[in-house]
């Protein structure tokens, strides 16, 4: 099936696939999904490190739409058998597992503020928010999510066929 896209338009289509190039361009991402979190299959451990992009609604306003996201970048959380030694970071790698997807989503965020999709018509509005998580999915993941809006030019003619 073939999509119709609008000409002149910044699309679903568009912003979607632009979302998910930004996301996979990061070394440290190896898959983007999107929609209910509950539909991945977040048992394959091929996968990870895994983006995960949930819209939450758009808002027309005339010249523009503004899109509401959040966005989830997680990784499986590798314990060691080995006896802990340091009470602070524990015998696990979470606390890498944090760092490296808060520095994902950061630079995912930054590049549409100032990168080229910036200069291309994508504007993020106001400010961002990083939430962090571990396991919330039933295994042993841990990550962050990031809320935000995304404003992008509705520039549709209402005259086309």
């Amino acid at each position: 099936m073939t999509a119709i896209r609008h000409r002149g338009a910044i699309a679903y289509y568009d912003v979607m696939e632009t979302l998910k190039d930004l996301l996979l361009a990061d070394l440290n991402v190896n898959t983007v999904t999107k929609g209910d979190i509950t539909q991945v299959n977040l048992n394959k451990q091929d996968i990870f490190p895994l983006c995960h992009i949930m819209i939450n609604n758009i808002s027309e306003d005339g010249q523009t739409m503004t899109f509401n996201f959040s966005i989830l970048a997680m990784d499986l959380v590798d314990v060691s058998k080995e006896p802990t030694t340091d009470i602070f970071r524990g015998n696990d790698n979470e606390m890498d597992v944090h760092n490296t997807q808060l520095a994902v989503l950061n630079k995912f965020i930054q590049q549409l503020r100032r990168g080229s999709t910036h200069r291309e018509g994508y504007q993020v509005d106001g400010s961002t928010t990083f939430e962090a998580f571990k396991d919330n999915f039933g295994n042993q993941l841990a990550g962050w999510s990031v809320t935000f809006s995304l404003i992008v030019m509705n520039n549709i003619d209402i005259c086309e066929d």
